[in-house]
């Protein structure tokens, strides 16, 4: 049997990114974690998961949640470290200036 652990370590993504997946798809994380997995398979599924990060950064604003949009940033600024790709690297620029 897997467990939460086993599936963070196999769907190339770390717990928060999984975190701000179920947080924007208001699903289980474990269910967050296959998702993310199939996002990060190809470019248009990385921009989304930037996407949805990025959506929650602006729901943590609305909130006034100053705390949780610092850490979704960093979650974002990881993810894009660590899931580059030639389409994806001026994406969020280009997403932080529509907000």
């Amino acid at each position: 049997m897997l467990t939460y652990e086993d599936c963070i370590a196999l769907c190339g993504l770390n717990r928060r990114e999984v975190e701000a997946i179920a947080e924007h798809e208001h699903i289980p994380p474990i269910v967050a974690t296959e998702l993310g997995n199939y996002l990060c398979r190809n470019t248009s599924g990385a921009l989304c998961v930037q996407r949805y990060i990025l959506d929650d950064i602006a729901a943590a604003e609305k909130r006034g949640d100053q705390h949780h949009v610092t850490v979704l940033q960093a979650v974002l600024r990881h993810f894009i470290a660590t899931h580059p790709s030639r389409d994806a690297a001026a994406a969020p620029d280009t997403y932080l200036r529509q907000q």
